[in-house]
């Protein structure tokens, strides 16, 4: 069963979705909402780890398995790259949400109360990180579960959730702030970590069932991922001014997820 890279897929992902859930637990014992650099911290740390991640679990295995396939290394991954974060910028057009300290909602008009466009905002990038370790594990088990490869899929799951237990956080204990009850606050915190398996499940059947389209795949998760970060967690990262809290929490969180990839993968 162990060897099955949908059992395998859904116990990463799960595990992923369990971290968000225990950082959005963070609202039933603080009493208030993290500082400014604290938060910057936090999201800093998030976008090394994705940064590495997209690097060192997603790249460069693509590269690796599209030369071992034939392909010239270059096409599908870099394809894959684009079309991943072209996927990113359609859903962030589409999708309607609010950032964190934002007035106006992003995405299509919707009549959505302000919480709900808070955690949509979350479960937005939440999408491709299920996706990454999905096709994570699908390539371990389709490899043979190399010990390598088994802990480089391990390796990046640990990373998707350390980066989740402050990210479930960010997200219960401002819908707290904006008068929700702490109860309803932690289970929308939870709740914006579901697509993590779905976005797991994803990934595993089309690696599945298109075995050759693995590369691009791998690399779409990758485009994805750093759209996010781009878009995303770098601007609020830095706040205004220089953000210096911001960019040693990058700095932390790339080194991180480079330690775990590269000594366990």
């Amino acid at each position: 069963m162990l060897r099955d890279p949908l059992v395998l897929a859904m116990l990463g992902t799960g595990f992923t979705f369990a971290a968000t859930a225990v950082g959005a637990a963070a609202v039933f014992f603080v009493k208030k909402d993290a500082s400014p650099s604290t938060h910057r911290a936090f999201l800093g740390f998030a976008a090394g780890v994705m940064i590495a991640a997209s690097v060192w679990s997603l790249l460069i295995p693509a590269q690796e398995m599209a030369a071992e396939q034939g392909m010239t290394e270059w096409l599908p991954t870099t394809l894959g790259f684009l079309t991943g974060g072209a996927f990113l910028f359609l859903l962030d057009h589409l999708l309607p949400h609010l950032h964190r300290g934002e007035e106006k909602p992003e995405g299509l008009p919707a009549h959505l109360k302000r919480t709900t466009l808070l955690v949509f905002a979350v479960t937005l990038h939440n999408l491709p990180e299920g996706m990454a370790v999905g096709l994570s594990f699908a390539m371990a088990a389709q490899g043979g579960m190399g010990a390598a490869s088994l802990a480089g899929a391990v390796a990046l799951a640990l990373g998707m959730a350390l980066q989740n237990l402050p990210e479930g956080a960010a997200i219960s204990l401002p819908l707290q702030k904006e008068g929700m009850s702490r109860p309803r606050a932690f289970v929308y915190g939870a709740l914006s970590g579901i697509v993590e398996p779905l976005g797991g499940l994803v990934g595993v059947l089309l690696a599945v069932t298109m075995a050759r389209v693995m590369p691009f795949m791998l690399s779409f998760a990758a485009g994805a991922m750093i759209y996010v970060v781009v878009e995303e967690l770098v601007p609020e990262a830095s706040g205004e001014g220089h953000g210096h809290a911001g960019v040693i929490g990058s700095m932390l969180g790339f080194a991180l997820m480079m330690l775990l990839d590269v000594a366990l993968g």
